[in-house]
């Protein structure tokens, strides 16, 4: 760690600020192993969706970083999140993904059983002083927001409840606690997390390179109209009148705000139409435009009025990401009579697809001897701004503690 620290300390002194970061902290290893320490494993991550764990012994299991953390509906309905590493030898106790576990949870190396509060109820061959009450799962730091799930691996987390009591009204009348995950894909990118996110979040690319996304998406709409032009103020009064918060609301690490989208389109989908016949809570006729939020490091999401897609990008190593996309639907919509899967996807998998294609292109000449930081464009790039000055202060108070 001390050699990570060494060279992130260096590199952040030869940053320059409004430009792309030195080349270091994009192709190193050593940078790598730091930001899963510094940055994944001191930030709120979004895990998923409430909807995803039904009853007791339901359980999501993600990654952040390398760490494996599971979440866990227990006896009383309480969600719980733990690291995903069995107190025996260390093995990864359940698979990534949903699954159910009765009352349970087994490791399937040696069959050291949990209970669904972490605590250690079975194991054999041990020594009779062994003492099972201090060899229970380690906890994670889990919160929730109108059935988002979010979870923080610090032990001292950032402080949630200010991203809660602002983002919670804007959010809650898309009513998550009825809906149903439709889909879920991955896509694996060769190329670092930064990169990625720095793709996602900017449009200055989307007018040339997401001609099916433009269509419906605001990519061309100016810093002036976002601020308060007339577009933004008559929606603004049209939402008023269903009841619907607005925003913007932001914090260090969270932003989110409900804004249009191009005149006469309805939802994000390849002709602007609703792709699911059942709206999304209680948004009228779903005509509400599109709630996003945006969590640092890893995340963004889009409520419409007729689904939720869900995007987080995971590091798996310094010029890898594994990206997760989920879409959520009603839970009474049907598939095959109120929606398509391939329909209601195919916007997005576009999206993702040719933006796996840019980050990559992207990291193929930030490798080159040529590089050297380029300057951001303050009006089309301002959320790349903040996302690599987060990344830069965050990684700085490491730094300050640490080395």
């Amino acid at each position: 760690m001390m050699n990570s620290l060494a060279k992130v300390k260096s590199l952040l002194e030869a940053r320059r600020p409004g430009h792309t970061l030195p080349q270091g902290f994009y192709t190193d290893l050593d940078v790598f192993e730091f930001d899963l320490t510094a940055i994944h494993g001191r930030s709120w991550i979004m895990a998923g969706f409430e909807v995803e764990l039904p009853k007791p012994g339901s359980s999501l299991s993600i990654s952040v970083g390398r760490s494996p953390v599971i979440i866990v509906r227990d006896r009383n309905g309480i969600l719980r999140a733990f690291h995903n590493t069995c107190r025996h030898r260390g093995a990864q106790i359940c698979a990534n993904g949903v699954g159910h576990h009765g009352a349970r949870l087994v490791c399937p190396y040696h069959g050291w059983t949990y209970n669904l509060d972490g605590t250690l109820s079975h194991n054999t061959r041990m020594p009779e002083n062994f003492d099972r009450s201090q060899h229970g799962l380690r906890p994670v730091h889990l919160e929730t927001i109108a059935g988002t799930v979010y979870v923080c691996l610090a032990e001292e987390p950032p402080p949630f409840a200010p991203f809660r009591d602002r983002f919670e009204p804007l959010l809650a009348p898309h009513d998550l606690m009825n809906a149903k995950v439709a889909c879920e894909g991955t896509l694996i990118e060769k190329a670092n997390w930064k990169l990625v996110m720095e793709n996602a979040r900017e449009c200055y690319h989307c007018s040339a390179k997401h001609p099916e996304l433009r269509k419906t998406f605001p990519v061309m709409r100016g810093k002036a109209e976002k601020e308060g032009g007339e577009i933004t103020e008559a929606f603004k009064e049209r939402m008023a009148g269903r009841g619907l918060s607005v925003g913007p609301v932001e914090g260090d690490w969270w932003q989110a705000s409900r804004f249009s989208l191009n005149d006469g389109m309805v939802s994000l989908t390849m002709d602007g139409l609703p792709s699911v016949k059942k709206t999304l809570g209680q948004v009228g006729d779903g005509d509400v435009g599109t709630l996003r939020w945006a969590l640092e490091p890893n995340s963004f999401c889009h409520a419409l009025g007729d689904y939720v897609f869900m995007f987080i990008a995971n590091p798996t190593g310094p010029q890898e990401t594994i990206v997760t996309s989920k879409w959520l639907v009603s839970k009474d919509a049907v598939a095959g009579v109120d929606f398509e899967v391939d329909r209601l996807t195919e916007l997005w998998t576009k999206t993702n697809d040719q933006d796996r294609a840019l980050a990559e292109n992207n990291q193929r000449g930030v490798n080159s001897l040529g590089y050297t930081p380029g300057p951001y464009s303050p009006e089309a790039e301002g959320l790349v701004m903040r996302f690599t000055d987060w990344y830069c202060a965050k990684a700085r108070n490491f730094v300050k503690a640490n080395f």
